[in-house]
């Protein structure tokens, strides 16, 4: 059985960029931009946009 067309790598995939980060990834981007504060639940996070 074959894989259909839309599922297929295309070549450039590999390596792209992430459009959302996990959880850890948002509280370091956060602690590394000042916006952290100590005993904030890890939940309910503010939206963040990965550095370019």
């Amino acid at each position: 059985m074959s894989q259909h067309r839309s599922l297929k790598n295309s070549g450039g995939s590999v390596g792209s960029k992430r459009s959302v980060l996990k959880r850890g990834e948002r509280v370091k981007l956060l602690k590394a931009r000042g916006l952290w504060k100590d005993g904030r639940s890890l939940y309910n996070l503010p939206k963040t946009k990965p550095e370019d």
